[in-house]
Order: structure tokens, then C-alpha cells, then sequence
């Protein structure tokens, strides 16, 4: 064998050995991550991998964002979502809309039922039951939903009866959750306002909160969505933090909603932060299709998104959300002590600020970011209240 052969083969055969899988009974969470680990193979291995990133992401202490995409509330991943915001593990998240407005169900104690997917869609209509692959919700479920919203929207205070951000919105509706619906500890969203964690919609008109914030206009009403706002209060979260993680559920435009902070400091503020330090992804996407819920964490650095010194903290895991995000968020509650709450809402005022100030003093005599009109102060309500480029 020649002498280079060799050193390649010492180099490629250093790496661990695959373990055959020794299950047993009555096995942790941590037991079975450590076969998946001992065994390295494919999505097992990477699941793995996924676990310990996450807990090197909660170790360092960096602002962890959340993105969500796919029918995570209604599949009942809301649950898990709350533990990491409890535990502190996650400090902003990035959502589609639908999945906060079917999150709104659980706390209102409307049906949810696990269904199947071999079923008679035109029986499920006449019945007047819509059907999420294999869960089941009723059109009550929504109308009663969508009433809650709107009252919420009639009755909200001055503050939000103008141009809010999606966080200010959301803050809004889980105190309202908070203190009135049946079962507030079954809504994420109603444990993001505790904790105030920001919940940021990427597309905030492509859902029934969306729609019925719309529809309110036909009625007079003043509370609108401003994305700009996010925009800006996603990056201003970026800039604060000295070090940035996200765990990205699917992909969609919450994925990139979140990795674009890092272009628009750079390539659009001139303010360049080297892009995010840890992404953990889980989705069953493939990258060769060319979409971006597809592409991988590597694919970013190109775009100035993620640090390309940091490769050793990107994880794609292939795998079904259901599947994987339970078992690394169990893992990562079995293994890392609960973090101090950053409670990120409070502060978006002061972190816009200092997102502006930088700015403009790059740029003299150019105050290119307005007033932070949305303050993001949240004053509780009263008992008696109801309610861009890839």
C-alpha cells in the first residue's frame, strides 16, 4: 500500500467505531441518544449530533430563536415549545400564523381530536370538520376562534389600535389568553407572553389571526401590522446579542425570516455582525430541489447568514419534526440546567434603539430608521376585558 494510502486510511479510520444498538428496558432519553451516538449512522447519528449542538447552543449562552413551520400546533409540538420557553432554552420564535391561531384552540378548550388520513374528505365536510392530514378540527373550533380575535381587536387598548409589530400583536392576545380562556396552560402562545418571549410572523396575512385583523378594517378598525417593524425588531434582537443560535422546525419563510437578519445588518444597515454562530435544523427537505426549506446551514454562509468558521455547530437532522424535536428538546432538558429568562419583549424598545443609533452613526446625517413607534410595553389587561431575499 503506498505511504499516501496509508495516511488516508489512518485519517478515515481514526473516526469512531459503529456500535450495533443495545436497547434495554426502561431507557431515558438520554440512553437512547447515546445509542443513536454510538451507533453514528445516518439520521440516528445526526439526531444525535443535533442534541449535543443544542446543548452547546444553551451552554453558550446565546439567544436561542425557535422557527416553526408545517401544522406544528395542531400535531400537539406546542407542548414541547412551551418546556423550552419555560426552561429558558429559547428566547424568540419565528412562526407561520396558523400555527398560533390553531394553538388559540387548546387554550379555549376547542375539539382537537387525533383523526386519520384515510378518510372520507366529503363526509368530513358535510359533518363540518376539517381535516390536518390526521387531526381533526371543527368549524366551530375556528368560528369560536376567530370570535375570540376579533374581540380581542374591538376591545384592545389605545396602543394597539395603530401600526404594531407581529410581537406586539401576539404579546397581546396571550395575555388575553392568560387571564381569560379555560385552559391558558395548554397555549404557547399564552407561555411566550409570561416569559415574554417575542413571537414574530413572517407572513402575518397568511393566516385566520391575519385575516381577521384584516377584516376588522371593514369595521373601522385601526390595529395594523407593520413587517417593517419586524423586520428591524428581529435584527435589532441579532445585533444585541453576542452570540446567535436558531433551531429551525421545517423551513418555509419562518426559516429565512430569521437567517436574513444577518444580510440586512450587513448588506443593508452596513453593520456586519459575520453572520449566526449555531443552526440546528429538522426537516424533511432535500437541498438539490434548490428551495430554500431545503437548503442547508453550509448553503447560508454564501449568503453571509451563518459563520463559516463555526461548521462544526450545523446539524441538519432529516427527520420528521414530530419525531426529532421532542427528543432533543427532552434531551436538552434532561441534561442542561434552566436558563434565566431573557424576556427579549420588554426590551425591543431599547434594542431598536441601539439598532438605529449604530446605524446612523455609519452613515452622518442620515437618520434612516424612524421613531420606535411600536413600544412594546405591555400594560396587562383587566380582568373584565375580553377580549426579501433568499
Amino acid at each position: 500500500m503506498a505511504q499516501n494510502s496509508k495516511v488516508l486510511r489512518k485519517k478515515y479510520l481514526s473516526r469512531p467505531p459503529v456500535e450495533p444498538m443495545r436497547l434495554r428496558p426502561g431507557m431515558s432519553v438520554e440512553d437512547l441518544v447515546d445509542v443513536y451516538r454510538r451507533a453514528g449512522a445516518f439520521n440516528g447519528g445526526r439526531l444525535a449530533e443535533g442534541c449535543d449542538l443544542f446543548g452547546r447552543m444553551i451552554d453558550s449562552g446565546a439567544t436561542i430563536a425557535l422557527t416553526v413551520t408545517g401544522a406544528m400546533a395542531p400535531a400537539g409540538v406546542g407542548g414541547a415549545i412551551q418546556a423550552m420557553i419555560e426552561a429558558g432554552f429559547v428566547d424568540l420564535v419565528i412562526s407561520t400564523g396558523a400555527n398560533l391561531y390553531h394553538d388559540l384552540h387548546f387554550a379555549l378548550k376547542l375539539p382537537v381530536v387525533q383523526g386519520h388520513f384515510h378518510v372520507d374528505d366529503k363526509e368530513l365536510y358535510q359533518a363540518g370538520i376539517e381535516r390536518i392530514y390526521d387531526v381533526f378540527i371543527t368549524e366551530d373550533s375556528l368560528l369560536d376562534t376567530d370570535a375570540f380575535v376579533r374581540e380581542a381587536l374591538e376591545k384592545a387598548p389605545k396602543a394597539l389600535r395603530a401600526r404594531i409589530s407581529t410581537p406586539r400583536l401576539h404579546h397581546y392576545l396571550g395575555q388575553l389568553v392568560n387571564q381569560q380562556a379555560p385552559l391558558p396552560e395548554k397555549s404557547w402562545v399564552a407561555t411566550a407572553a409570561r416569559y415574554d418571549v417575542p413571537v414574530f410572523t413572517s407572513s402575518p396575512g397568511d393566516s385566520s389571526i391575519g385575516m381577521n385583523v384584516a377584516a376588522m378594517k371593514l369595521r373601522g378598525g385601526e390595529t395594523t401590522i407593520d413587517p417593517d417593524l419586524d423586520v428591524l425588531q428581529s435584527t435589532a434582537i441579532v445585533y444585541d446579542a453576542k452570540v446567535n443560535g436558531v433551531v429551525i422546525l421545517g423551513g418555509g419563510s419562518p426559516k429565512n425570516f430569521y437567517l436574513q437578519t444577518q444580510p440586512t445588518l450587513w448588506q443593508i444597515l452596513d453593520l456586519n455582525r459575520g453572520g449566526h454562530e449555531y443552526v440546528l435544523q429538522i426537516s424533511t427537505d432535500s437541498p438539490q430541489w434548490g428551495g430554500l426549506s431545503g437548503a442547508t446551514p453550509s448553503e447560508a454562509i454564501s449568503w453571509g447568514k451563518v459563520q463559516a468558521n463555526m461548521m462544526k455547530n450545523h446539524v441538519v437532522v432529516y427527520s420528521d419534526t414530530t419525531i426529532a424535536a421532542p427528543l432533543v428538546f427532552a434531551y436538552a432538558l434532561a441534561t442542561r440546567k434552566k436558563r434565566k429568562p431573557k424576556r427579549l419583549f420588554k426590551r425591543l424598545p431599547d434594542m431598536y434603539e441601539t439598532l438605529r443609533k449604530a446605524h446612523v452613526k455609519k452613515h452622518p446625517g442620515s437618520d434612516a430608521l424612524p421613531e420606535m413607534r411600536d413600544s412594546g410595553k405591555a400594560k396587562s389587561v383587566g380582568p373584565g376585558r375580553a377580549l426579501p431575499r433568499r
